[in-house]
């Protein structure tokens, strides 16, 4: 079986004695990933002369490197063996041959760049349904739960274009239940919890079927949200916006700067989530009605549908 793997770092990174350590200053460490426009271009340009860097410090220092841990305690480790992480993933396929690595470096709160959405479908392209994907960040908070939302969407396209088809001729079966665009969140609900913000709203009523959309992105964000939203995640990409509006008034004017642009950039995040579930639904309506007409008469239901096996 084909495995997917993707990470989201978006530092250079190297391992030693199997322990990943990152390029950071030291007046940054454990502080969120806030990068900018870095691709994983630069980082994989980066990563090999920052191994040279610290093979030139272990040299310098008798064998041993010293570096600042997450509580931003100095300590200093004797160095068995540096790799970077590209390496470090190699090393891995080696054990499981269908390993496809993918990094993507994005920030922890903006929205991933365009370029960003294309590598990870791109990834997924040609995989099977069943395709197991493991997305990993450095802590498993915002990177990775952006990613798995995107993933699952993904997922939820491959479903939409393939099997909707087949699974109508299925007697018995309530369609409505599979319908992700019926999704609807508690009323009794702060807007602010439901997303409701201007500029979604706004973006919903331009948006082609953009309510359908944002509903079908909030059923995939709750999903992969924390328990009390139905997930099984820790993050709740949505709800996080509302709550940190709420303690907005209670910070210092310092405080109050770093949270405004974090509610600003997590809004922006989850307007570009929506676009991108808008783009996967009209994808899945595309790749159905695409087929040629001798396709459709091999391939059409007695439901007037087409559908479209997986052979892999």
């Amino acid at each position: 079986m084909e495995r997917s793997s993707g990470s989201m770092f978006a530092r250079s990174q190297v391992s030693m004695s199997t322990v990943n350590h990152s390029a950071l200053a030291t007046n940054k460490i454990g502080e969120y990933a806030e990068l900018g426009a870095v691709t994983r271009d630069m980082v994989k340009t980066d990563e090999p002369e920052f191994l040279r860097v610290l093979e030139g410090r272990a040299k310098e220092n008798e064998g041993k490197l010293k570096f600042v841990d997450i509580s931003k305690a100095e300590k200093e480790v004797e160095v068995k063996e540096l790799k970077t992480l590209s390496e470090a993933i190699e090393g891995v396929k080696e054990k499981f041959p269908g390993l496809i690595h993918m990094r993507v470096p994005v920030c922890n709160s903006a929205a991933p760049l365009e370029a960003d959405f294309d590598i990870m479908c791109q990834t997924l392209v040609g995989t099977s349904i069943n395709t197991p994907v493991i997305i990993n960040d450095q802590v498993g908070l915002s990177r990775a739960t952006t990613a798995s939302v995107v993933a699952c969407l993904f997922k939820d396209f491959q479903i939409n274009a393939s099997f909707e088809g087949l699974v109508e001729t299925v007697p018995g079966v309530n369609l409505d239940l599979l319908k992700m665009d019926r999704y609807t969140m508690d009323p009794a609900k702060d807007p602010l919890f439901r997303g409701e913000f201007e500029v979604v709203k706004t973006l919903v009523s331009t948006l082609k079927d953009g309510a359908a959309a944002k509903n079908e992105c909030d059923k995939v964000i709750d999903k992969n949200g924390t328990p009390k939203t139905g997930g099984t995640g820790i993050k709740q990409l949505r709800e996080n916006i509302a709550e940190s509006k709420l303690s907005y008034e209670i910070m210092d004017d310092a405080a109050q700067a770093f949270l405004k642009m974090k509610i600003m950039d997590n809004i922006h995040k989850y307007f570009y989530l929506i676009v991108f579930t808008a783009y996967i639904r009209e994808a899945a309506d595309l790749a159905r009605e695409s087929c040629t007409d001798e396709q459709k008469a091999a391939l059409t239901l007695s439901g007037g549908r087409c559908a479209f096996l997986e052979t892999n």
